[in-house]
């Protein structure tokens, strides 16, 4: 049976010792969490993980979920128990203000409870995950009215939310959809069509699931330019706002998946369901892209969630596991051979994963503190800088968080031999797992192309020139610590890297987009490798100041962050040149051969 440990010590050093969250005490919720309060809460939710939820995670994914003839839909045993400690202990409503019945507490903290819930049970973690999404958009883009109607029962958990995009002939391209609304007397709207894989789309967990539909008013223009977005109940609401009238809104069957079986994945029939338009006409795209937004940030958190998990349990088994002896001499010659961690190809894997998971870890926090100074801070200029940062960076978190993610659950059930292979030793599930992170919020090869098509030249490229300086700016601070020369001098390569390759797209994407595509990949990993790497200088500087103060009992911790960075820095930060190298190729072979040659 896999386990399951909160990195509780591992979250409040980012959040005390890198990112000195207290610095941001102006902002509205965070000068009531102090440190205290910070380790009760994340240790609370440890809790929670390793005790409630990871126990069913095994079961989710045997039982799945049952779909009634009715269409109604049963979640796996004790999903509903779960889901109500869940709700009754507050979690739902961490980051959301106090007048919808939340706690107003910074993202930042609940990006890292996040994490906890999806290594715990990924599948779990979804339902309320959609949700936050759904909350997100309607307090952003619905009316007052719709705002108190709907908010409040979905952050007390007592009604969950969906998103409703993809259509059997439509994904990614949206401005293909069929779904119609059609307007009525009431100012309502009648919506018909047929949506799938939509997550917790139908389920046992609550009273009412609110739809965030995205359809298309009769006589709009086509594409994107003429979709709109819809409130749809499962239950219309009756005149004391209770589910009263079952809606037109059925499931038709549940999709049979590779996994996080323990999660509903529906086909959701719309016949003249009663909807309610959000915001303006024919922008409900703007409107869905909070929540999609929100939704890719939060996948990018499964693909480290999974990593996470993954690799503690092939830690625990490299550390039991007696086979062979160290090449190096026998290292513990009371038994019969000696654990399978002495071995080095062992500890590439390992450290290859822990080194991943501390920098992605670290640089989740971080990008949600910033989506904490775009909502909190009455700074307009801070606001609008933090903003540009989000969407820089979301695609490459939702990207490569999860390609990487993944490739550490693939290496890690590598570590049990044939035994990673059987079911119940439980990484083939982590595996299957993390396999859809890579795929949907919109599969990795268009976070890439977003990053390079849309978000580079954003604004004139604003956000990018302000985070080329912002690492730069970091490693010019540190240039000449002799401490710091191992990290920097690397960091600084990758950065100089990252810039050849932007001006190479500058110079090669305009005249030739295919160009852009080609390198569009490369780019999001080569990316992420510098994003890595400078949260991993901010680690260091970290632990180098509280070693200096004396490390308060906790000098092995820092030291062996220095040595994970170390590792990072000499053997995955060179890959940067790999990347550019490729980019620099551009286009021409991928795009010579006719389709007929494949």
């Amino acid at each position: 049976m896999p386990t399951y440990r909160a990195p509780v010590e591992e979250s409040l050093f980012i959040l005390n010792d890198v990112l000195n969250i207290e610095r941001y005490n102006n902002l509205p919720g965070f000068a009531e969490v102090t440190p205290d309060m910070m380790e009760a809460i994340l240790g609370e939710a440890g809790k929670l993980a390793q005790e409630v939820l990871q126990p069913l995670n095994q079961v989710g994914d045997h039982e799945g979920c049952v779909r009634a003839d009715d269409g109604s839909v049963k979640t796996p045993t004790g999903f509903k128990e779960a889901y109500d400690t869940y709700c009754e202990s507050g979690w739902g409503g961490m980051p959301f203000p106090e007048e919808f019945g939340g706690q107003n507490l910074p993202a930042a903290l609940n990006a890292v409870v996040g994490e906890y819930v999806a290594s715990a049970n990924m599948a779990f973690g979804m339902y309320p995950g959609l949700t936050s999404g759904a909350i997100a958009a309607l307090i952003e883009h619905a009316s007052d009215d719709q705002k108190q109607t709907y908010v409040p029962k979905m952050v007390s958990g007592e009604w969950s939310g969906t998103m409703n995009l993809t259509e059997p002939h439509c994904g990614t391209d949206l401005g293909l959809l069929r779904t119609k609304a059609v307007l009525q007397d009431d100012g309502s709207y009648k919506i018909s069509g047929q949506k799938i894989f939509i997550s917790a789309g139908e389920h046992d967990l609550t009273s009412n699931i609110i739809h965030l539909v995205l359809a298309r008013i009769e006589g709009a223009p086509e594409g994107v330019d003429g979709i709109s977005l819809f409130i749809v109940p499962k239950f219309v609401l009756d005149a004391d706002g209770n589910p009263a009238e079952r809606n037109g809104v059925v499931c038709g069957s549940l999709e049979e998946k590779m996994g996080i079986h323990g999660n509903s994945t529906a086909v959701l029939n719309y016949d003249d369901a009663t909807g309610y338009l959000v915001g303006t006409e024919n922008r409900g795209l703007k409107a869905m892209f909070v929540m999609m937004n929100e939704a890719r940030l939060g996948v990018g958190v499964q693909g480290l969630a999974q990593s996470e998990v993954a690799y503690q349990n092939a830690v625990d088994y490299a550390k039991e596991r007696v086979q062979g002896r160290s090449i190096s001499g026998v290292k513990e010659p009371e038994k019969k051979a000696d654990p399978i961690i002495v071995h080095p190809d062992v500890r590439r894997v390992l450290m290859t994963i822990k080194s991943f998971n501390e920098a992605a870890r670290a640089l989740v926090i971080w990008t949600a503190l910033k989506g904490d100074i775009h909502r909190r801070s009455d700074d307009e200029e801070a606001r609008q800088a933090a903003d540009d940062m989000m969407g820089l960076l979301t695609p490459v978190i939702k990207g490569v968080i999860t390609d990487k993610g993944f490739d550490n659950t693939v290496m890690a059930q590598q570590m049990y031999g044939g035994h990673g292979y059987v079911a119940e030793w439980g990484m083939e599930q982590f595996v299957r797992d993390a396999r859809i992170a890579m795929i949907y919020e919109g599969a990795n090869g268009i976070q890439a192309l977003d990053l390079v098509g849309r978000k580079l030249p954003s604004k004139g490229g604003r956000a990018v020139q302000a985070y080329f300086k912002e690492v730069g700016t970091f490693c010019s601070t540190h240039k000449d610590d002799e401490k710091m020369k191992p990290f920097i001098e690397p960091l600084s390569k990758a950065l100089t890297d990252l810039q050849t390759a932007t001006m190479w797209l500058v110079q090669n994407g305009v005249q030739n987009p295919d160009n852009a595509g080609a390198a569009s990949m490369d780019y999001m990993h080569l990316f992420g490798l510098v994003a890595f790497g400078h949260m991993w200088g901010l680690m260091v500087v970290a632990a180098h100041e509280r070693l200096a103060d004396g490390a308060n009992g906790s000098t092995e911790f820092y030291e062996k962050k220095l040595v994970t960075a170390r590792f990072y820095m000499e053997r995955i930060m060179p890959e940067s040149s790999a990347h550019l190298a490729r980019i620099e190729t551009g286009a021409e072979t991928m795009m010579t051969l006719d389709a007929e040659a494949f």
